[in-house]
């Protein structure tokens, strides 16, 4: 108990202090994120995430680290879905690549926040009613479904029922005021376009934690293996985005192969219901298999 205890407070501990050097340090002054650091940064996430998974594997075992594995690689692929949506909200405001970094580091604290809650709310109904199991299963395999046929999302913020919300409480600006998320004028307090760029970022990824939420559930229910490996991927999913928001072109036909692993994690959860396991080694290979095969199918195919 003591040494799981210790597991919790080291890795929260880590992540404060990442966040606390990306916000003091390697950002202090805001500027475009080039391509160069972008991949340098998410190799960076990329080569924790494995070295964490190592220390799971000595100290807790294979199956543990496996767990990890399984679910990082989920919550990280549908994390690039989370980038299509960010480029349009971002494009829609016309926000400046300065400060689109800051903008997501905000909206990865409030990502973190939320997380944690669905995280442990969904461990918590899964260990009280067992029959829970089978609706997130159902969901999965529902949701798979519908992104399968799903035509190519648009976003509009001036439907967003939060940023209405927030518009009967707040004033906002016409006009974004650099960097900022509130200015005074008058002595009365307005919010600025940028900050709905927040709010509506921040709305986006609850909706997608729906999603992955029962998406890493599916493959195990141990809830700090469920939250390291979805904090280690909302982390880098920062970077990652400014990594690839360029080339998006080559993962056009990820969506499919992401509507093939939800429906997967799915029936895997379903079952489990039903006391049929597939093994965990099983579970990665068919979801890497089935993400590599849509990535390869984007570069070849060409678009016409």
């Amino acid at each position: 108990m003591a040494e799981h205890l210790f597991f919790w407070i080291g890795f929260n501990v880590f992540v404060l202090v990442m966040l606390a050097l990306d916000l003091g340090v390697f950002h202090k002054h805001t500027h475009k994120v080039p391509v160069k650091e972008a991949v340098i940064w998410t190799t960076v996430w990329i080569t924790l995430a494995m070295i964490f998974m190592v220390i799971i594997y000595f100290d807790l075992g294979k199956t543990k680290a496996l767990e990890f594995l399984t679910g990082y690689v989920i919550e990280y692929s549908l994390s690039v879905d989370n980038i299509f949506v960010f480029i349009m909200i971002f494009t829609y405001f016309a926000v400046d690549e300065r400060y689109q970094h800051k903008v997501l580091f905000w909206g990865i604290i409030g990502a973190l926040i939320m997380r944690a809650i669905f995280i442990f709310a969904g461990v918590a109904l899964i260990n009280r009613f067992h029959w829970i199991i089978y609706i997130f299963g159902g969901f999965l395999i529902i949701t798979g479904i519908r992104m399968l046929f799903q035509r190519d999302v648009s976003v509009d913020p001036e439907k967003n029922p939060v940023v209405k919300f927030f518009r009967k409480i707040l004033p906002v600006t016409n006009t974004m005021e650099g960097e900022r998320f509130f200015i005074r004028k008058d002595k009365k307090l307005y919010a600025t376009p940028l900050f709905l760029v927040l709010l509506i970022i921040e709305t986006s990824d609850l909706i997608f934690a729906v999603d992955s939420i029962p998406a890493i559930l599916a493959i195990t229910q141990d809830s700090f293996i469920v939250y390291t490996s979805n904090i280690f991927a909302i982390m880098g999913l920062r970077s990652l985005y400014f990594a690839i928001s360029g080339i998006m072109e080559y993962f056009r036909y990820l969506k499919i192969g992401l509507a093939f692993v939800l429906t997967f994690v799915g029936i895997k959860m379903v079952a489990a219901g039903f006391d049929i396991k597939i093994p965990i080694v099983y579970s990665l290979l068919t979801i890497l298999a089935i993400l590599v095969i849509s990535i390869l199918a984007s570069i070849i195919i060409k678009k016409k």
